[in-house]
């Protein structure tokens, strides 16, 4: 048999292996394109790397599963979260205690539309590495939020676990008197992966050889302090995670003495036109970062998506990002009590940067910060678990044009009815809605947003502690949760075989 035939046979193979079925055709020789529309198929598995939430003794963490109900996914299907081990562990292949946390999780998730709750405290929570198959797979959402009382990143820290990914950028991290941050890597597959950490300052890169080629063994999560990789004192960092070889979920921990701390999330992709969705409208300081990683320098201009519509900022009517090092620019109380999402578009040359906002909210000595990092659109769907009532705000924007999106609230952890509502989002504005709560509601609850009509949609959701005199808070963006995938439709035509 020719190479050919065997490689078409193989082609047609992993179609039906990703996809649940699949069929070859060759063109009919007429000249007319007659192939159909690729369709939209749900993703039959996804997943998750939730890093380690804390090394404080102090820290109360809670993590909650949710899947939402898509239409044409598989009935069957499970999910689980299963601990990762430390790199130590990893090398040294202990097990026992090990073997025994995986056996018990920290959260089951359950069937697509109902989410499911764990909490764990103390330091020692690991990261966990996180797998959905078939009907549980699509838009799968783990959030894990820690509370610390007390110390360096007091407050509330929030993260949404990642999908694995072979690049990241991480604008907004620091290495200056005061911040403690890590870069925390997970590896969820069986073979080590190695990558690179490089980080750039306002000067550049930064000289370092600890960063390059780290090993990460099979199924192991490691962090890795800042100011160890480069002993070079700098208020704003862009840190980049290259993967060599496999591929690994990463995330930035970034944890002040006097600001609190949340984690840091990787920004959307380089792209010369980019959105910071929802800046809490209560902020007291915003700090924007960015960097560019090619050879141009980037001029943007500097917008704020308001209630009323696109605005510019007094004093920071643009910004230039020299090529290759990291721009901070102090925005002060930018949203001035009104909800908003910042906006950069180029006033020239397209240059693709990336960027992300650092948020302080309260004053004295009841501060804390977060980040907004820019975020790709909601697109189809996009969901983010653990809602609580009164404490969550879901922030929309649509920069370019009007659009129409349907908000809803999944039944709650403990108890309630799911509700739904439509919201029609005017262009150039950002808007803080009343989001739907489930009726009866006990426990948490995911949101699920879904664009209807119109241009494309960014949100975030801002979700703030429980006790009503700090100003503890974390942001999560919504990009779309990649629930479905396209795949080509064509008829099964054999006679190609023999070709």
């Amino acid at each position: 048999m020719k190479r050919t035939t065997l490689s078409l046979i193989a082609c047609a193979t992993a179609l039906a292996a990703v996809t649940g079925f699949a069929a070859v055709s060759a063109p009919d020789g007429s000249g007319t394109d007659t192939a159909a529309p690729a369709a939209r198929l749900p993703v039959e598995r996804t997943s998750l790397l939730c890093p380690a939430p804390s090394t404080s003794d102090l820290a109360e963490t809670a993590y909650t599963s949710f899947t939402p109900v898509t239409k044409g996914a598989d009935e069957k299907g499970d999910a689980e979260l299963a601990t990762a081990e430390t790199a130590e562990e990893g090398g040294k292949g202990e097990k026992d205690d090990k073997d025994e946390k995986k056996e018990k999780p920290v959260v089951q998730p359950k069937a697509p539309g109902t989410p499911v709750a764990g909490k764990t405290t103390g330091a020692d929570a690991p990261a966990l590495i996180g797998t959905a198959e078939g009907g549980t797979a699509p838009g799968w959402t783990v959030q894990q939020t820690t509370e610390v009382a007390a110390g360096t990143g007091r407050g509330l820290q929030g993260v949404n676990c990642t999908a694995p990914d072979t690049e990241f950028w991480f604008p907004g991290a620091s290495t200056a008197t005061g911040r403690t941050d890590y870069v925390h890597l997970t590896n969820p597959d069986d073979s080590a992966a190695v990558v690179d950490i490089e980080l750039y300052g306002k000067d550049g890169a930064l000289k370092s050889t600890v960063g390059e080629g780290v090993t990460v063994p099979p199924h192991t999560s490691e962090s890795l302090l800042l100011s160890t990789l480069s002993e070079v004192k700098e208020t704003d960092l862009t840190v980049h995670v290259g993967v060599r070889s496999g591929r690994l979920g990463a995330a930035v921990q970034a944890l002040d003495d006097k600001t609190g701390g949340d984690w840091l999330t990787a920004a959307a992709d380089p792209a010369s036109e980019l959105v910071l969705p929802g800046i809490p409208k209560d902020a007291t300081a915003v700090r924007l970062v960015l960097f560019t990683p090619g050879g141009t320098d980037a001029d943007l201009k500097v917008r704020l998506a308001s209630p009323s519509g696109l605005i510019t900022p007094a004093g920071h009517e643009t910004v230039h990002v020299k090529a290759g090092m990291t721009t901070g620019v102090d925005l002060g109380e930018v949203t001035r009590g009104e909800a908003g999402s910042l906006v950069l578009t180029p006033t020239d040359g397209a240059v693709p940067v990336v960027a992300a906002v650092r948020v302080v909210r309260g004053k004295g000595d009841e501060q804390e910060s977060a980040f907004v990092p820019a975020s790709d659109p909601v697109g189809a769907r996009a969901t983010v678990a653990d809602n609580r009532a009164k404490s969550t705000t879901l922030a929309l924007s649509a920069p370019d044009e009007a659009a129409q999106v349907k908000v809803t609230a999944s039944a709650g952890t403990e108890g309630g009815t799911p509700a739904t509502k439509t919201y029609t989002i005017k262009a150039g504005t950002t808007q803080n809605v009343d989001a739907p709560v489930p009726a009866g509601l006990k426990g948490s609850y995911a949101l699920t947003v879904e664009t209807v009509s119109g241009g494309p949609v960014h949100a975030s959701r801002t979700l703030t502690g429980s006790d009503d005199d700090v100003a503890a808070f974390t942001v999560q963006t919504l990009p779309d949760d990649r629930g479905m995938v396209s795949v080509p439709n064509a008829d099964e035509d054999l006679s190609v075989l023999q070709k």
